[in-house]
């Protein structure tokens, strides 16, 4: 969850090396250039003086959106001759599309243009030429391709995707799934819950199971290493184990966590665009293992700071939602992730919050805020609460602005957002953040708690009443 965690550093420049290599080829010197991360193609082609519609040519890049770090790309030298796209040889007819409704698949660990073929009973000619591929060597992982003149259907294990949640469901973050925390679940009338994992993390399947056996759905959020998360082979790891979460059971995964906070990503390295990359790797692997599992989209925090941080430290959460949304976040997605977990006043609200009219502030603001960029694609809340010090000592530094915010009202307003969220046609889930942690200290995660101090519970009959 978004904690106030920025503390004032010394901002370290950092400073990446241009990776350039001069590769010898049957005309003279080709150039190189490895992606780095904050680099797009349209950034690239003015680096290098070279048109942009030469640079997806050369590459057989169809989507110049969608690059990644660690990818080579061909840099053509003044005076090269750019390759024809998809020229057939002399004699060789052109491959014509068979009529009807094509396939989309996406590209997994392993796979070759060649072998992609065969499984769909086409050829390498026909899928190059149908999506824009003119180097049929270069394809990646998470790469949507269109498939046409099939004659065979995809390999079992590869479900097409569907919809993996319908309507409205409400949930909650939890430590422990135990006899107690079970019945508030049930008391709120909860069929999810949530947990969060750490890429690598053994313990992934039995706690699917556990959630399975006490009768409810679960929502994993899978963070990692963000000093490697940039590494093109960590990605891969990541994807594969989120695959096998998906695999084992899991009802919903949310790709990361608040990657626009230096806490979550590399410093200086903060780009929706490298996160996209994850995003589709993490989306081609969980489909490809259950197409019912849910993707959602890692969560932003909710912020306004990047002005007083600097944007190698923390980027706004709108600025990086409109980053998502370029990048093509929203093809590799069923849900956009959401945080609201700063609000003093109910969530009917648009106005009123003593500290300004930020909006971060307000339910409405943040629900919009996130949405706008994705037309048409719903969003869950996967952190919803609401923080109070009542029957606890006084809130630390940095969350001082929930000194006011009693039980009652807590447990009013959660009643209050599930409601909103169930009736707006645009939320498919809510979690509530949280039901048992018990942490109160310079992070007061209990004060979020709908577990209060002599285990009771208020907002029980609250969230009950929201839901039908």
């Amino acid at each position: 969850m978004r904690r106030f965690l920025l503390a004032l550093l010394l901002v370290c420049a950092l400073a990446i090396p241009m990776s350039t290599m001069q590769a010898q080829g049957g005309g003279g010197q080709q150039q190189q250039y490895v992606v780095q991360p904050g680099d797009n193609l349209f950034r690239i082609s003015l680096r290098f003086g070279v048109p942009l519609a030469t640079l997806q040519q050369v590459n057989g890049i169809a989507n110049p959106n969608l690059i990644y770090v660690g990818q080579v790309l061909i840099i053509p030298t003044p005076g090269q001759p750019v390759p024809p796209t998809s020229t057939p040889k002399p004699g060789q007819p052109t491959p014509t599309p068979v009529p009807g409704n094509p396939t989309i698949y996406v590209v997994q660990r392993g796979d070759t243009l060649s072998s992609i073929a065969a499984r769909f009973g086409t050829t390498v000619q026909a899928l190059a030429a149908a999506n824009g591929i003119a180097n049929p060597n270069l394809i990646y992982v998470g790469q949507q391709l269109t498939i046409v003149g099939a004659t065979t259907s995809p390999t079992p294990g590869n479900p097409t995707p569907g919809t993996p949640l319908t309507g409205f469901a409400l949930g909650g973050q939890i430590q422990d799934l135990n006899g107690n925390t079970q019945t508030v679940l049930k008391a709120s009338k909860m069929t999810w819950v949530k947990r969060q994992l750490t890429s690598g993390d053994g313990n992934g399947p039995a706690i699917i199971q556990q959630a399975k056996s006490a009768g409810f759905k679960i929502l994993l959020s899978v963070i990692g290493d963000k000093n490697r998360v940039l590494d093109p082979n960590y990605q891969n790891d990541y994807a594969a184990y989120v695959g096998n979460l998906a695999k084992s059971g899991a009802d919903a995964i949310e790709v990361w966590n608040e990657m626009n906070i230096d806490r979550e990503w590399p410093t200086g390295q903060i780009n929706p665009a490298s996160y996209v990359t994850l995003l589709s790797k993490a989306h081609a692997a969980i489909k490809a293992n259950n197409g019912n599992t849910l993707v959602i989209s890692g969560a932003p925090s909710p912020t306004g700071a990047e002005g007083a941080f600097g944007l190698s430290k923390v980027w706004n959460d709108d600025r990086y939602y409109n980053g998502m949304a370029a990048a093509g976040a929203g093809r590799f997605a069923d849900c956009i992730g959401i945080h609201y977990n700063e609000g003093i006043v109910s969530p009917n609200q648009t106005s009123g919050d003593p500290r300004d009219n930020y909006p971060t502030r307000y339910y409405a603001t943040m629900l919009n805020r996130a949405l706008a960029p994705f037309s048409g694609k719903p969003g869950c809340f996967t952190e919803l609460g609401y923080l109070s010090g009542q029957g606890y000592a006084a809130l630390p530094a940095g969350f001082e602005w929930a000194r006011n915010t009693t039980e009652a009202q807590q447990a009013q307003w959660l009643g209050e957002a599930v409601t909103r969220s169930r009736t707006s046609g645009r939320v498919l889930l809510v979690i509530v953040f949280n039901i048992d942690f018990t942490t109160y200290g310079a992070d007061p995660q209990a004060g979020f708690a709908i577990i209060r101090p002599q285990n009771r519970c208020i907002a029980c009959n609250y969230l009950a009443s929201a839901m039908p």
